[in-house]
């Protein structure tokens, strides 16, 4: 019998194996990919970004401007991710199953929050700027709506998991509904939640680089300014800055996570 489950066990990944090789030779044919082409040009690559894709003395003299764009961008992405969360953990509370009201809200909840957890930032982005235009405000919503989306689930999910056998302990005495969503859900899982929200920073830095040459502001625009103008000094050191500026947020977040866990 238990022959039986390993034999059709591995059955089925060779079957999902040769599926994803056939997928991928008929992808391969369709955009008529040169693969040999493709892997040979690689050193070349690399060459060409040793030899350009670097800071110089002139794109030195860039750099505070770039700091500059660089700090606006983060305080967003900390702005749009933090007041998300406030907007995520109402949805969250009513949409959980340990903290619904009642089944209707919790659906329209979960529904509220899947919907916006699985439109891209990017694509968010694209739409807002039909509304807001190239702007600062279109970034921001973009991140927030990205943010919300995803730290709703988060959130759910975390209640469920660590709040439920308490707030049961707290139903059987009688205790009022925001009694419990104070004295229990808050403190049981707020180093949870504050630990999803510092991730979420994280993901909105990388996250804003690219909103940043959509809507023509922040970091990502003088990347994609100096880049299109054919300075790839300075826009190896926008690169370089962004990838600093990420290792940092991330240092912090795993020390803060250590002393609230």
């Amino acid at each position: 019998m238990q022959g039986d489950f390993f034999a059709k066990r591995r059955r089925n990944s060779l079957i999902f194996i040769a599926i994803l090789l056939l997928l991928t030779f008929a992808s391969i044919i369709i955009t008529e990919y040169n693969v040999v082409k493709g892997f040979t040009s690689v050193p070349k690559a690399v060459q060409w970004a040793f030899s350009n894709f670097y800071p110089n003395e002139k794109a030195m003299n860039k750099l505070p401007d770039i700091l500059v764009k660089l700090k606006k961008t983060v305080l967003m992405s900390i702005a749009a991710t933090t007041v998300a969360a406030v907007f995520a953990f109402l949805f969250a509370i009513l949409g959980s199953h340990t903290t619904r009201i009642n089944g209707f809200f919790s659906s329209i909840s979960r529904a509220i929050a899947t919907v916006f957890r699985n439109i891209d930032v990017a694509a968010w982005a694209m739409i807002l700027l039909f509304s807001f235009g190239q702007s600062e405000l279109t970034g921001y919503f973009a991140l927030f709506f990205g943010s919300f989306g995803f730290l709703t689930r988060a959130f759910m999910e975390t209640i469920d998991e660590i709040s439920s056998s308490s707030v049961e302990a707290l139903k059987a005495t009688g205790a009022n509904y925001f009694p419990i969503i104070i004295q229990s859900v808050i403190p049981s899982s707020i180093s949870r939640m504050i630990s999803w929200i510092l991730f979420m920073v994280e993901t909105n830095i990388r996250q804003a680089t690219l909103i940043g040459i959509l809507t023509g502001t922040g970091i990502g625009f003088s990347f994609s300014l100096y880049y299109k103008s054919l300075n790839y000094h300075a826009a190896s050191l926008v690169v370089i800055v962004v990838i600093a500026a990420i290792l940092i947020i991330e240092y912090i977040s795993n020390y803060v996570r250590r002393v609230i866990m």
